[in-house]
């Protein structure tokens, strides 16, 4: 089932289903799986690694879908955007941080600039920027977001005005075609899915990681920073992450004050369990409907699901 949006006629795809551009677990393969399901694959580059963009970029180029890629405004360069461009992506996101450095030479290249947004001055900026899409994440999501953001329902319609016409995407738990029609019924002109899409046969996940999604429930995740604080990851304050429950969740949670004080002790024993085999590498990000996560297909055959259910409910509710 084909739903035409402003999004779909813009980017070129079939479904207005994107692949959110997840650090670590959204590479080449991934992306280029969901672009041929008729979708749009956004490579996760995070700050950037050459090394590791080098590797996966021509793997999504070379199937000849659409596909992007998705940078970390306060962690990238204008290196590794000018490398990325280099293989021709028909759009690139920028999320968390400013991204204006970066607009105009994307454009220049050809590609659409999407900008991703947790609050309504973020909003008012990627208009100003003149940003192509627009992607309006509420607090539900998997991984980092706003400490401060707003829930998905009520936060995209408010964009969705506010952009006056340019197309906006809905990102924050949303894992199925139920939910994709419940934002396209908001106003919004496609949805920028994560954590349904880590479990899928083609994301760079470990197979522990995979096991977590498809058994962890809403209820057991958790938005914080203390895990940042324990990894010594660079993540500014004003972001937090949502993930799966971890032991350090339940040795700092409610110290978090004496962690930000003096992290080295929550450092050293982060670093002991890590040693000890006792905590996973890196946690389980994922957002509020990992409920719905019970197996992992295919991209491509996944990305015809979530549009076929999306058009069924659609045809539900026209009919009540």
């Amino acid at each position: 089932m084909t739903l035409s949006t402003a999004f779909t006629k813009l980017l070129g795809v079939q479904h207005p289903i994107v692949l959110a551009p997840m650090g670590g677990s959204a590479g080449g393969e991934l992306a280029a799986a969901v672009s041929c399901g008729g979708g749009l694959g956004l490579v996760g580059a995070g700050g950037g690694d050459p090394a590791w963009l080098a590797r996966e970029l021509p793997i999504v180029a070379g199937a000849g879908k659409p596909w992007g890629v998705g940078f970390q405004a306060w962690a990238t360069n204008m290196d590794v955007v000018e490398q990325t461009l280099e293989h021709g992506p028909r759009a690139v996101m920028f999320s968390f941080g400013d991204p204006s450095p970066y607009v105009e030479r994307v454009r220049d290249a050809g590609a659409a600039v999407i900008i991703q947004v947790t609050e309504l001055d973020e909003a008012k900026q990627a208009m100003d920027l003149g940003a192509d899409v627009i992607v309006a994440q509420g607090t539900e999501s998997g991984g980092h977001g706003a400490r401060h953001g707003r829930s998905t329902l009520p936060f995209v319609p408010v964009v969705v005005d506010l952009a006056d016409g340019v197309p906006v995407l809905a990102a924050g738990g949303i894992a199925d075609g139920r939910g994709l029609a419940a934002v396209l019924a908001l106003g919004a002109a496609g949805a920028l899915i994560g954590t349904r899409f880590q479990a899928t046969a083609e994301a760079l996940i470990d197979p522990s990681t995979a096991k977590a999604l498809v058994e962890g429930r809403g209820q057991d995740t958790e938005r914080n920073r203390i895990l940042d604080i324990a990894r010594s990851s660079r993540w500014p304050s004003r972001y937090t992450a949502r993930t799966l429950g971890h032991p350090c969740l339940d040795r700092w949670r409610g110290r978090e004050a004496e962690l930000a004080a003096d992290p080295s002790a929550a450092r050293l024993a982060y670093q002991a369990d890590l040693a000890r085999g006792d905590v996973p590498a890196l946690p389980v990000w994922a957002g509020e409907a990992v409920d719905l996560v019970t197996d992992l297909p295919p991209a491509a055959e996944l990305v015809a699901i979530l549009a076929s259910e999306a058009g069924h409910a659609l045809a539900r509710a026209g009919r009540h």
